[in-house]
């Protein structure tokens, strides 16, 4: 277990860069997520044949890694939409918001019963998103405030929910096979999902559509593929093993942390929120305090039963 929870951490910390790099790169959302995945397929592909880790799939998996991969580009199409939108670290607390979904579709989906606290637990996490979302103040002037920010945390909330959708689903099969594995698979189908919806994009967008990275953007898309992706989701997936998918959901929460502290320091975003962001962090940092004690406890409440059943003779 406390291997379990290193390895969400870290995961966490890498993907606290997925903002920040997303917003570097000047590519659109939908061309940013075809290059990630490509990317990433690509060295999975490499290291999956290097140490022989190639796996059947049962049918029945198949179809849900189909499903998953879907979502995971739909996801990341409306995660870096929202920071184009709006800004890294308003689209990263969004992310908070999966943890109400995911406590809310976990049993429904797996079958389990409702849990009223990690729920209101939730609650808490979503009112603090509305709080940024009521709060924040509207100027034309993008220092003083973002005036797509509505769109921003629209589609932030949208990336929410398919990620807690996503990581119920993923869960059975990281429990199954090896974690490379499953999201190599995931990412090939995300990638030819937008590979087919590319050319509607493409004649959407017209001619000023930007295709081909510019300068540093192809350093950021490796970093981004490679340490935010292949080793973020590696670690994730191994995590979810052991974690629930609640848990897992609520450290991610953990995200927005990261990518805000560093969006403060590199792209001076506290000039753009006002107060009500920092009221609304303050109930979600609430939140995981919370469901930190709530884990704690639980855990000493096992050991003690284990204590009580077999006693020390």
């Amino acid at each position: 277990m406390k291997r379990a929870y290193a390895q969400i951490h870290l995961a966490v910390l890498l993907w606290g860069f997925t903002g920040i790099l997303g917003k570097a790169i000047s590519l659109s959302a939908p061309v940013l997520v075809w290059y990630r995945m490509l990317i990433t397929a690509g060295i999975l592909a490499i290291i999956l044949t290097n140490r022989g880790d190639w796996i059947k799939i049962i049918r029945k998996d198949l179809v849900r890694i189909i499903g998953i991969g879907v979502m995971y580009a739909i996801h990341w199409v409306a995660f870096y939409a929202s920071i184009k939108y709006s800004n890294a670290s308003i689209a990263m607390v969004c992310l908070a918001t999966a943890s109400v979904f995911t406590a809310l579709l976990d049993p429904l989906l797996n079958k389990g019963k409702f849990n009223y606290i990690e729920i209101f637990l939730s609650f808490i996490a979503i009112a603090g998103v509305y709080c940024i979302y009521a709060l924040q103040p509207h100027a034309t002037n993008g220092s003083a405030g973002m005036v797509h920010f509505e769109w921003g945390v629209i589609l932030g909330v949208i990336a929410a929910i398919i990620s807690a959708i996503f990581t119920v689903l993923n869960k059975p099969l990281a429990e199954k096979y090896q974690p490379r594995t499953i999201v190599f698979y995931e990412m090939t189908i995300g990638l030819i999902f937008l590979s087919v919806l590319a050319p509607f994009y493409i004649y959407n967008q017209g001619e000023t559509l930007q295709l081909l990275p510019q300068g540093w953007d192809y350093l950021w898309i490796f970093l981004l593929s490679y340490c935010c992706t292949v080793w973020g989701q590696s670690l994730a997936m191994s995590a979810l093993k052991h974690l629930s998918a609640f848990t897992i959901t609520l450290s991610v929460n953990l995200e927005p942390v990261y990518g805000i502290i560093l969006a403060f320091l590199i792209y001076k975003e506290n000039n753009q929120l006002g107060y009500g962001f920092y009221i609304g962090m303050g109930f979600i940092f609430m939140s995981l305090m919370l469901q930190i004690l709530i884990i704690v406890f639980r855990n000493k409440a096992a050991k003690d039963l284990r204590k009580n059943k077999f006693p020390i003779q």
